[in-house]
């Protein structure tokens, strides 16, 4: 999944999908991108195409390997931590990185704001044909981070993570996807913040080890659907020697897509 290199600044360049892209991310400090990134980025339809808005972007892992996935894709990267989007900037500067540069645009705004000073901070109503999220999952009765960069990443506000999806919904066009990971646990907030707004849901449980409850969930739904919610087969990462499956060595390296339905009306 990555390789990375110690820079002198404290950032590591972590290269992605086999090598397809690279971003720059804090060594020791702040949130790094992972597998979780990757399984949303592979959760859009197959060769989707428009605008692909990545919410609480970071340094951009889940919307680049979106448009690896995807050339007919434009990505809008949504960051409010003034750092780590100087660090997204400096990924897409970095020798490889040209064609996804060419397709991107960072918009460094809260993607909790609403009405006027959300369309004023660049984020338009249906403006997008998708929406990609991996948001934070910590509540603050949770038990954060001892490093406050990453603690601050992974913290969702007093409202939780209704106010993300409520942009969502609003950016998106009307028949346009969203797809998120989060907790297994969560999937009661998820359906509470998706009702009214996406429809057709499909659940799609990750196991990270053969005979484990599954952690985390990856949704997918579209903008306005009246389509039943469903749950489908489920991903299993990790074999019972540790190793990669086939079907999960596949998504990570950017040669096949999560396994879902065709979007539903």
């Amino acid at each position: 999944m990555s390789d990375p290199n110690e820079n002198h600044n404290g950032t590591t360049e972590d290269a992605f999908h086999d090598g397809a892209f690279k971003v720059l991310q804090p060594k020791s400090s702040g949130h790094r991108a992972g597998l979780d990134s990757l399984l949303v980025g592979a959760a859009l339809p197959p060769n989707a195409k428009g605008i692909v808005a990545d919410l609480g972007a970071g340094v951009g892992v889940v919307g680049l390997a979106a448009l690896n996935l995807n050339s007919g894709l434009q990505l809008v990267q949504v960051e409010i931590d003034p750092d780590v989007v100087d660090l997204a900037r400096k990924s897409l500067e970095l020798a490889g990185n040209e064609s996804f540069a060419s397709r991107t645009r960072i918009v460094e705004a809260d993607v909790t704001l609403s009405g006027v000073k959300r369309v004023e901070a660049g984020l338009e109503s249906e403006s997008v044909d998708h929406v990609v999220l991996n948001p934070p999952y910590n509540y603050a009765s949770e038990r954060p981070s001892p490093d406050p960069e990453r603690a601050a990443a992974h913290m969702l506000g007093n409202c939780g993570l209704d106010p993300w999806l409520r942009t969502a919904a609003a950016i998106t066009r009307p028949g346009g996807t969203i797809a998120l990971i989060y907790r297994t646990k969560n999937i009661a907030d998820v359906m509470a913040s998706c009702q009214g707004r996406f429809g057709g849901l499909e659940v799609l449980p990750v196991y990270s080890k053969p005979d484990e409850a599954a952690q985390r969930i990856v949704v997918r739904g579209v903008r306005g659907s009246r389509a039943p919610f469903s749950i489908l087969p489920g991903l299993l990462v990790h074999k019972a020697d540790g190793t990669f499956t086939k079907q999960a060595d596949k998504i990570f390296k950017g040669k096949e897509y999560l396994q879902f339905s065709s979007a539903k009306s």
